[in-house]
Order: C-alpha cells, then sequence, then structure tokens
C-alpha cells in the first residue's frame, strides 16, 4: 500500500491570515494578493487527473495560463498530456505535487468521483483556489466538509458542469422569471445513461494483474483496498457504488442544474425512488426519482420525476409524451409543465427549447423578456471562467461555486440514497439526515477510509 504523503499544513491553516470580514470569516493573504492581480496575469495550475475528461479541463484552462504541474495515476495519459505540455512538472501522486509545487494559483480536479475529495481537501488545506469536476463528490458527508473547507479558506471554487456558463442557461431564467409557462407545477427529466455497466451488468472478475502503465493504489486513493479489476478502471467504475455514482450523480449536475438554477430550487421536502435491478454493489440498471417542494416562490408546490436507464423489458425508462408535442422525445432532455404552458428542451444542456401549445409560443416569443443576468466570458468553458475569476480576485456571481454547486451536487446524491434504499426520504438540511430513514443515514458518509487519507473541516 502507498505509503501516507507527509502533510504539513493540515492544522497550520490559521497560519497566513491576515485579515477577517466583518461576518468574521477568515480571508487567506493569497485572496487578498489577487485582488491586485492584473487581468494579463498568468494564472499557475497544477492539473490532477489529465486523461479523458481530465485532458479536455486541462486544454480548457491552458489559455492563456501557465500549467506548472500534470497528475494522474496512469503513466499513458500523464506522457499524452506532457507532449502538450513538455514544461509542466510531472507526478503520480497529488499529494507530492500539492506539497512540492508552492507557486500554484490553482488546481483543476479531473480524477473519477471518489477520489475528488481528498484531492480538493488537500488543495484547500494549502489555500489554493479549485475547480471540480461534477460532481464534486459522491456523499453527502464530503459535500458538507467539502464546503465548510472552502468557506474556511475563503477560495475561489467552481464545479465542472459546463452547461452553467451557457448563454441558453440565462435565457432560460429570464423566460421563468418572465412567466413563459406561468406557475411551474411538475418538471420531468430524463438520460440516456448509463452508458457504462450498472445492475447485474457491473461485476467484478476475478482478480487481473495490474497493468504496467497503472499505479493501482493511488487509483484507489482513500478507498479500503481491492484488487484491480477492468471491471473498475479505465471506464466501468461510474457503476460502482464505491466509486461513482451512477447515471443521477453523472449527469443530475448538468441536466438538473438548468432548472434548479431558474427556479430557485433548494432542499427538497420529500425524495422517493424506485430502482431495478439495483445489487450490493452497483447501481441500478434503471430507476425513477420523485423530488417534492411544498413551496417553491412564486410556484407553491413542485415536483421533479427523474427518468434514467432502461426498464425491465430493455426500454428506455422515460418520462409520458407532454401534451401537444408531436415529435417523439429526444433521448435526453427535460420538460416542464407550467399553468400556462410547457417548456421542452432537447439535450442535456439547455440546448434546443420549443414552448407549447403553439398560441403561446407565438404569444411570449412576439415580446421575449429582455436579456437581465449577467452573461459568462467564456461560454461553455468553466475551467477558463474560474481562472479569470482568479485573475480579477473574486468570483462570478453567476459562476457554479460551491455555494452553488455543493447543494446541487447534493440534490442528486440524495436521490442517489432514495435510489439505493428504495424508502422514501424526508430530509433535514441541518442535520443531514433523513428524518425516517435508518438504512439512507448508514449511507451519508463513506464507511471506511484507508489509514492517512482522512480529511476533515476541522483540520483544514
Amino acid at each position: 500500500m502507498t505509503q501516507p504523503y507527509p502533510f504539513s499544513s493540515r492544522r497550520n491553516f490559521l497560519k497566513g491570515i491576515t485579515a477577517t470580514t466583518a461576518a468574521g470569516i477568515a480571508i487567506p493573504n493569497l485572496l487578498l494578493r489577487a485582488q491586485d492581480t492584473p487581468a494579463s496575469k498568468r494564472v499557475a495550475v497544477g492539473c490532477i487527473g489529465v486523461g479523458g475528461r481530465g485532458f479536455n479541463d486541462l486544454m480548457n484552462v491552458s489559455k492563456d495560463n501557465e500549467i506548472v504541474a500534470i497528475c494522474d495515476v496512469d503513466a499513458g495519459h500523464l506522457a499524452k498530456a506532457a507532449e502538450k505540455f513538455p514544461n509542466a512538472r510531472q507526478y503520480k501522486d497529488f499529494r507530492e505535487l500539492l506539497e512540492k509545487e508552492k507557486s500554484l494559483d490553482g488546481v483543476v480536479i479531473s480524477t473519477p468521483d471518489h477520489s475528488h475529495y481528498p484531492a480538493a481537501m488537500h488543495a484547500i488545506s494549502l489555500g489554493k483556489h479549485i475547480c471540480v469536476q461534477k460532481p464534486l463528490v459522491n456523499t453527502l458527508w464530503e459535500a458538507n466538509q467539502l464546503h465548510q473547507a472552502a468557506r474556511k479558506k475563503g477560495i475561489i471554487t467552481q464545479m465542472g458542469n459546463q452547461g452553467h456558463t451557457y448563454e441558453e442557461n440565462r435565457l432560460l431564467k429570464e423566460w421563468f422569471d418572465a412567466g413563459v409557462v406561468g406557475k411551474v407545477k411538475e418538471i420531468y427529466v430524463w438520460t440516456n445513461r448509463p452508458i457504462w455497466p450498472q445492475g447485474k451488468a457491473a461485476d467484478f472478475k476475478p482478480a487481473q494483474p495490474v497493468p504496467g502503465n497503472l499505479d493501482w493504489d493511488l487509483w484507489l486513493a482513500a478507498i479500503p483496498d481491492r484488487p484491480y479489476s477492468p471491471d473498475i478502471h479505465p471506464f466501468k467504475w461510474r457503476g460502482h457504488f464505491e466509486y461513482g455514482s451512477g447515471a443521477l450523480g453523472d449527469m443530475g449536475c448538468h441536466n438538473l442544474d438548468p432548472l434548479v438554477w431558474s427556479l430557485g430550487l433548494g432542499v427538497p421536502n420529500r425524495i422517493n425512488a424506485t430502482a431495478d435491478g439495483l445489487t450490493e454493489i452497483a447501481w441500478p440498471r434503471g430507476a425513477k426519482v420523485e423530488y417534492i417542494w411544498d413551496e417553491v416562490p412564486s410556484h407553491d408546490q413542485i415536483k421533479l420525476y427523474w427518468y434514467e436507464g432502461k426498464n425491465t423489458d430493455g426500454s428506455p425508462c422515460m418520462p409520458p409524451q407532454p401534451q401537444g408535442l408531436t415529435q417523439p422525445l429526444s433521448d435526453t432532455g427535460f420538460y416542464v409543465v407550467g399553468s400556462d404552458g410547457i417548456v421542452y428542451n432537447q439535450g442535456s444542456q439547455v440546448q434546443k427549447l420549443t414552448i407549447l401549445p403553439e398560441a403561446r409560443s407565438v404569444e411570449f416569443l412576439a415580446n421575449p423578456p429582455a436579456k437581465t443576468l449577467d452573461r459568462s466570458p467564456s461560454p461553455g468553458n468553466s475551467e477558463r471562467e474560474w481562472a479569470l475569476a482568479i485573475k480579477q480576485g473574486k468570483p462570478f456571481p453567476f459562476m457554479s461555486q460551491f455555494d452553488y454547486s455543493v447543494p446541487l451536487t447534493e440534490l442528486c446524491l440524495l436521490g442517489c440514497l432514495a435510489i439505493r434504499t428504495g424508502q422514501p426520504i424526508i430530509w433535514d438540511q441541518k442535520t443531514s439526515t433523513a428524518l425516517n430513514n435508518a438504512a439512507a443515514n448508514q449511507l451519508v458518509k463513506r464507511a471506511q477510509y484507508r489509514k492517512g487519507w482522512e480529511y476533515a473541516a476541522k483540520d483544514i
């Protein structure tokens, strides 16, 4: 087993803090310095996880910035990234990168879900701004700890759900604010995920030799040791409880984002779910989740229905056809039912909007609402948006900062809890507990962390 890397800063978070706001929130030196940073400055970035989506994130953040260091447990991924950035120092252990690269302004984390938390918490402990791929974590306790730690250190944060940067997200909120469908009553959201094995298809073959290019021990990170299996790495980990968060965790931060943001949806009062093909180790083949908010300002009660995967007969798990839509539903999308009509979107982001019925569409679009919301300076590139915020010394108000993206991640994970337990959940946000579901409370925190990989906000 990989030995714990010396962690010099876990209990020294007060060091270097020189100012306190009126609310008593500590602000590190680096944030005060950043306020004087010229816009032309190249942000010094370290990238943890540079294969697959991580390689895209690396390229996104590299524009007008300096890639100081790159890290990956897969030597092949690291070599490919090094071809693009030959001057970047290379690491396979993110702890070594973070402790040695003192000059970093920020860190981009694009590893599998289970290792987001230790990498992000280690970076936060050192006062580094962080951009973390979605979902931020795959347990509710980790989401809470991450949020606490980031607030304590006063850093600029971002989740990599790029749809939040899009023009169309702003447009949809402006439409809802203008009453495009009146009072919203029901929301239907669906995805063609999973496109990886789940249910009985997600199994572990007998232990296999670890590929020569992979440090399996470091890939596991804080997770208890288990033999290498190609049924986990490189692609199939998303289907397993321990490493991923299923289709809802993977796509919810995309598909639910424009609706949560546009309508101001907070924590739901109740969550119900049914699942088909759930196993002891893996997320189900198909699932349906119902979220209920009893009192949403301007809308009263709203119910949101999530559909994923396949039914028992192999057909896609999809919502009913909305009234007035003559074409078949796209394989991923959402529609919103209100007192005055329906808004239908094709795609996982806000991509192609249709207002139903046609008479309502003609009426509304004859005098569309003004563009009142600030737009992102980098549509489609959440990593660059985050780097621009570092340059100006403060976050943009419309970013997917942790104050927004932690609750969004929690919404997805609450649905995951309902799927996994098969029991209704009444959630108490203040105590992070299910008031009626003891089985769910057993799953709020990961059962076990490897020695030397424990991180908590109180120690940051």
